[in-house]
This record gives structure tokens, sequence and C-alpha cells, in this order.
């Protein structure tokens, strides 16, 4: 029977791309086009002492419906010392009945830096399918030499109850930007409050870490809105903290 069998897929990289600045631009494909139940994908990324690498995806992780196991994501990103990351995926859209988890784990060297997008549907929002998976756990965990700089995590089911006010607040997309980066310029936060604010369809707070970094929470009312609110704060980011112009990834 084909669920007693188990199959082992890599994922795949497009050929990097290099565009204005020092920063090699990756995309990760998986080659089923999808996530299914009771996938397990492992994704492993370590950036070279000096090194400055961006990794996106062509589009949005389809999650689908299972009536069995869970799929899984663990996402382990190593930053040496004076690298830097930017993980800035497109977000995932956990379809009618899908159960989902995953986990990224990173650890940010000295005089690293981090960019970190981990954004998230309700569902197939176009289908008001808004709310109707049946599990979805995300966790973001990330370190330096020190301990723990930030740890993160949500565990929901499917319940219209976590769009009411104090939640979600009606928002079908939700996106959490994590920046750690030793020369962030002290205006930061306030650039970035500022730059939300003129996003139309957006809400969104940013916080101080307890060192090194900061947190942005953004609730978007469309999948445009979450892109261009993405958009603004990566690009404020690479401004006042990596010292770098914004990048357009040209797949818009």
């Amino acid at each position: 029977m084909l669920d007693a069998c188990r199959f082992t897929l890599p994922l795949q990289v497009l050929t990097p791309l290099a565009f204005d600045g020092p920063a090699s631009v990756v995309s990760i494909l998986n080659p089923t086009g999808a996530v299914l139940g009771g996938d397990r994908l492992q994704i492993n990324v370590v950036v070279d002492p000096g090194a400055h690498a961006v990794l996106t995806t062509p589009s949005a992780t389809r999650v689908h419906r299972t009536d069995g196991a869970m799929a899984e994501q663990d996402v382990d990103l190593d930053v040496a010392a004076d690298g830097v990351l930017e993980w800035v995926p497109d977000h995932t859209i956990p379809h009618e009945g899908s159960a989902f988890r995953q986990r990224i784990r990173a650890h940010v060297g000295p005089g690293a830096a981090l960019v970190l997008v981990d954004a998230f549907a309700v569902g197939r929002v176009a289908r008001d399918e808004c709310w109707s998976f049946r599990h979805l756990e995300n966790g973001i965990t990330v370190t330096d030499d020190a301990g723990r700089v930030l740890h993160d995590r949500f565990v929901l089911d499917g319940d219209r109850r976590w769009a009411a006010l104090g939640y979600a607040e009606g928002a079908p997309y939700v996106a959490t930007i994590v920046v750690v980066a030793d020369g962030a310029r002290d205006d930061l936060p306030d650039a970035l409050s500022a730059g939300l604010s003129g996003v139309a369809g957006v809400r969104g707070g940013v916080a101080r870490l307890a060192r090194r970094g900061l947190l942005v929470r953004c609730l978007a009312d469309s999948a445009p809105a979450l892109s261009d609110a993405v958009r603004e704060v990566w690009g404020g980011v690479r401004r006042r903290a990596l010292g770098e112009s914004a990048i357009d990834l040209r797949k818009y």
C-alpha cells in the first residue's frame, strides 16, 4: 500500500543569483509542489563566516488536507561569525482539514545578522476556508553564544474564535519577522513602526528583544497587503541594520 511506503526526496534550489550588493539569492523548491500529510521536511542552512545569503521560495507553500498523520517541517539555520542570513520565504497556506507542524531553530554567531520572516494565511481565503485547518503549530527559537534570544510558539486548531478581538482580529494573514543584528541603528524600531503605519490594510507592532534584536508582528487584510508589509519591514532592516539597499525579488 502507498501509505506503508516511505519516500525520500531532496529539496531543490534554483541557481543562486546575485543582485545589487554582496548577497547570494537562493530560491528553495519542494519537488512535490506542496506539503502532504505525513511529509517530513528537513532544511539545514549553514552560512560560513563573513558570507551573506538570502533564501526565499518562488511561491506560497500549500499544506493539503489529511485524515492521517500531520506534515512536519524542521528548519535549522546556523549563521557563523560575521555572516548574514535573510530567510524570506513566501507565506504558508494551510488548506481545509490540513495538519502542519513547523519548527524553526536559528543560531546567530558573534557579529552575525539574521532576518527571519515567517508568515501564514489562515486558510484558502478566496474559498472561504479561513480557520478550517485541523491543526497548525509553529515554533521559532533563536539562540546565540550567550543563550536564548527568542522563543515563540503557537498551537492552533481550526476554530474561528481565533479570528476574534485580541487574536487575529479578523485578519486572514499573519507575519512574524525576527531581526538579530548588532549593527542596527537606534532608530530602527521607530522607523519600522512608521513604515508599517503607511501600508494599507496592515496593522503591526515592533518590540525590542532582550538583546541584539527586534520582533515585528503584522496582521494583514489581504495577500498583497502582507507582501507590502514584509517588503516594507525587510527593506527598512536592510537599510538601517545591514547597510544595504532593498532587494526586489522580481516575483510580484
